[in-house]
């Protein structure tokens, strides 16, 4: 794999021992035969993820036998983990999958060091340093994380996060362009009624969701927006101002190339 890319660490060499006794299927499975070695080499799967750093260390990722599956898309909560314990804020992360009635979904639980981070700063901080569909749903704060007898995490004992906002929060669209919004995310993320403070992540957006609205956007602004603009811009207040600044920009660019035209 290319350096940043994460993927399954192998070893070889003479090291390598040449399987586990009386276990001929799981011998099978995790010593396999070596694509650059001699004849009867073997690599042992060690089932850890790793990624090559730029300044060419290993980097350990996860597990792979801990992957999920969301939309198509393989993720390893713990690598999620990781970069959440990335934040000054963190001082512990749990991430899980929950599903609700558009489907699966990350969440995150989080304790703080001492303040409480926002939700949408820490989604911020996953963005740029794993792909979109990687980023949680949701991010809910707790003053522990749950275990259980022998001290591990109890994740059947972390809490359901809630699936959309509370309806007390509803503001409503202070000009056309945030109403447009609205009404497109409302159609694609199935929800009845969108605020101008909702966010992109609360109303159960994801990286499938971002390339719809995406294309939505374009076709009834006229102007490019990009599915990293929802993760980017999250609420609807903040992407109707990018989707209006981008209109007064695409109008001056013509204004200037036929002056008197506009």
């Amino acid at each position: 794999m290319p350096p940043g890319v994460t993927g399954e660490l192998y070893l070889g060499g003479d090291g390598v021992g040449r399987g586990y006794i009386g276990r001929p299927g799981l011998t099978a499975e995790r010593f396999v035969a070596h694509p650059f070695g001699g004849p009867g080499a073997r690599l042992y799967r060690t089932g850890d993820l790793v990624r090559w750093n730029p300044d060419g260390m290993l980097e350990f990722a996860g597990r792979a036998d801990d992957q999920v599956k969301i939309r198509g898309f393989r993720v390893e909560p713990r690598e999620v983990e990781n970069v959440l314990l990335r934040h000054e804020a963190v001082a512990e992360a749990a991430v899980v999958v929950q599903a609700d009635g558009a489907g699966k979904r990350l969440v995150a639980y989080v304790v703080p060091r001492a303040d409480v981070p926002a939700a949408d700063e820490l989604r911020a901080h996953v963005a740029r340093h794993v792909p979109a569909y990687m980023v949680p749903a949701a991010v809910v704060s707790l003053t522990a994380l749950p275990v259980n007898r022998n001290g591990k995490l109890d994740r059947a004992a972390l809490p359901v996060a809630k699936a959309r906002p509370d309806e007390e929060s509803y503001v409503a669209p202070a000009n056309p362009t945030e109403e447009a919004v609205c009404r497109i995310w409302g159609e694609v993320l199935a929800v009845p009624r969108v605020g101008a403070h909702d966010s992109f992540f609360d109303l159960g957006g994801d990286s499938i969701n971002a390339m719809r609205l995406a294309v939505r956007m374009r076709a009834a602004f006229g102007v490019p927006i990009s599915p990293r603009d929802l993760f980017e811009h999250r609420h609807v207040s903040d992407l109707a101002g990018v989707v209006q600044e981008r209109i007064f920009a695409s109008l001056a660019a013509a204004s200037a190339e036929a002056p008197g035209r506009i």
